[in-house]
């Protein structure tokens, strides 16, 4: 079978035993052709389970954006809809700055999707913020908008390779944009990573690929 399969004798043993985990899938297709077998190989995902954790995510951001607005003397208002004109859609934080009615428009982004449809949709509930706030009883001289992106390898990747098109509709990073949130000068365009909220209200860094290491025996007799 070996010989047949262009595999060493070791790693058919492996197989035959089970311990594939280090075991290239293409010796397994081999070895599977060998004995006039077929590898069916099935990825199973429960997407139920992968929404729920987007949700979570998103509501977790979205708590933060408020937590930060109000510490700064902003009003706020959280899944605000809109019918303007045959224009539907509802805008994820609202923050108002009374003192020079200062009208914020936040999108909240636990991923960062295809950019164009992003920085329209952004751009389009800027365009109606005006009426929009003058729904909510609040007084509106100026708009600005503000991204907020879930801090993580992969978000600050995918805005990396789309360097170009966020420079140039959200120019603003960081440090520029809590400090505009303090102050409210002028009109903001800017991104604001923020980072994902655990269970138990503990913040970490999330990454795009987590490793699950196996308790040591010594680790587990303690």
């Amino acid at each position: 079978m070996a010989a047949t399969a262009g595999v060493s004798r070791q790693l058919v043993t492996k197989v035959e035993s089970g311990a594939i985990a280090d075991v290239q899938l293409e010796s397994i297709e081999r070895i599977a052709a060998a004995v006039g077998a077929d590898l069916d190989l099935r990825v199973r995902w429960h997407g139920e389970g992968l929404d729920r954790l987007v949700d979570a995510a998103h509501a977790g951001l979205v708590e933060q954006v408020v937590s930060l607005l109000s510490s700064l003397g902003w009003e706020t208002a959280v899944e605000v809809s809109f019918a303007i004109r045959g224009e539907r859609g509802s805008v994820d934080v609202m923050g108002l700055r009374r003192d020079g009615a200062v009208v914020l428009i936040v999108e909240v982004k636990s991923v960062v999707p295809d950019a164009g449809g992003m920085l329209s949709t952004l751009d389009r509930k800027a365009r109606l913020a005006p009426e929009i706030a003058r729904q909510l009883g609040w007084p509106c001289a100026h708009v600005s908008r503000l991204l907020v992106v879930g801090d993580s390898t992969t978000t600050r990747r995918r805005v990396t390779l789309l360097a170009s098109s966020f420079a140039a509709a959200l120019p603003l990073r960081g440090w520029e944009v809590k400090r505009w949130l303090r102050e409210p000068r002028g009109v903001l365009a800017g991104i604001l990573f923020l980072p994902f909220a655990t269970r138990g209200g503990v913040r970490s860094r999330v990454t795009g690929r987590q490793r699950v290491r196996r308790r040591s025996s010594s680790q587990t007799r303690r």
